[in-house]
């Protein structure tokens, strides 16, 4: 009885060995590929091809599912990555509402969401929510204080007409406010809209010094013509999910002497050499463009590589603590990522903490000006 009881013991540890040995982080994306904001979406679903087939010594399985900016599709695909391939983190979405649907699922469920979208969720509703990008109050703040420096006094604002606009609406206010800065017009627009004349020439009536188009990619070309067309002289600011090569191929002579910050990973050649994620930055560009061609590249792909550079260092804190494709290692890589330090990326140096789930500090930005159809450095 003794010999068969052993032999029991063997065999279910052989089993054990077995399943430990096969088990797989499973990494799952919900990107908007499709619809209004398919120009952003596009680069990080390449990006998602350079990860490497292992991490931390574990084989790798990604799965990459498109929300089509729908944030009821980006539900769908939060429970079909979580309860079907059972990931162990979702990257997504890259538009803010489908993003912010999916930082509800990954609370409810416990499960790291690293949002390609820089997303303001209420205090506490971000606990297992980390943004890729930086935080709009970074770049608000940023913003409004280079206004500040060149004599603004009055600003118009032209925006998206989501949560996205709203957030920057916000913050524009409030460091507007402190900087003797008056946001005197405000008038918002659909990223399905066609045209948007209507709330240009508002914007105009009002005269400000400057103003500020908040839209990304390729949705923020037609605002900007909207104003330069009206003869409008001020200054014109772009927000960091514009200021790209896209907006100049697309804007021509309309976006010339645009005004934006962004992250490094924009123009990194820019930078000092001094800038710790100069390197890091060109080498990603290089390796991005190498399989996809030049000028493919742009800042989205760089938040998602961010996140695979973040990502190899808590993976590996996290299997000290529990396997892959369970609730415990879901938590251990939340625990992880919350305290592995600071990681340089594209753009920036990241450092998360508990209280902070944003993690870029003023490396992570840098001013730019469109000069002879090129993304220049302001110094």
């Amino acid at each position: 009885m003794k010999t068969s009881i052993v032999k029991i013991g063997i065999a279910a540890t052989c089993v054990l060995a077995a399943t430990i040995s096969q088990a797989e982080i499973v990494i799952g994306a919900s990107f908007s590929i499709t619809g209004p904001a398919a120009a952003i979406g596009i680069a990080p679903k390449n990006t998602m091809q350079l990860f490497p087939e292992t991490i931390a010594g574990e084989k790798v399985r990604i799965v990459v599912l498109d929300d089509a900016t729908d944030s009821t599709l980006a539900v769908k695909n939060a429970q079909r990555l979580l309860l079907d391939e059972k990931v162990d983190v979702i990257f997504g979405s890259t538009a803010s509402p489908p993003a912010l649907a999916i930082a509800e699922f990954a609370r409810a469920n416990s499960v790291v969401q690293l949002a390609a979208a820089p997303i303001v969720l209420a205090e506490g509703k971000d606990a297992f929510t980390f943004r890729l990008p930086q935080g709009i109050a970074l770049m608000a703040e940023g913003s409004i204080d280079e206004m500040k420096k060149a004599g603004v006094k009055t600003l118009g604002f032209l925006g998206y007409s989501d949560a996205y606009g709203e957030s920057w609406l916000q913050e524009l206010t409030k460091f507007g406010a402190a900087a003797g800065i008056k946001v005197t017009a405000v008038e918002r627009f659909g990223r399905n809209d066609s045209s948007v004349t209507a709330q240009a020439l508002k914007v105009l009536s009002a005269n400000p010094d400057a103003v500020m188009i908040v839209a990304s990619g390729s949705g923020a070309v037609m605002p900007q013509k909207a104003i330069v067309e009206r003869g409008y002289k001020g200054k014109l600011w772009q927000t960091y999910s514009a200021v790209a090569p896209d907006l100049i191929k697309l804007g021509g002579k309309d976006v010339e002497g645009t005004l934006g910050f962004s992250g490094p990973a924009v123009s990194p050649s820019e930078l000092l050499d001094s800038h710790p994620s100069k390197k890091v930055a060109m080498e990603f560009i290089a390796l991005y463009e190498g399989k996809f061609g030049a000028g493919s590249y742009n800042q989205f792909a760089a938040n998602v590589w961010g996140g695979k550079l973040l990502l190899e260092k808590a993976i590996l804190i996290a299997l000290k603590k529990a396997r892959p494709g369970t609730p415990e290692f879901r938590l251990a890589l939340r625990d992880a990522i919350e305290n592995v330090g600071e990681v340089v990326v594209p753009q920036g140096v990241l450092k998360y903490t508990e209280k902070d789930h944003f993690g870029f500090d003023g490396r992570a930005r840098f001013l730019l000006a469109v000069k002879n159809g090129v993304w220049k450095r302001v110094p």
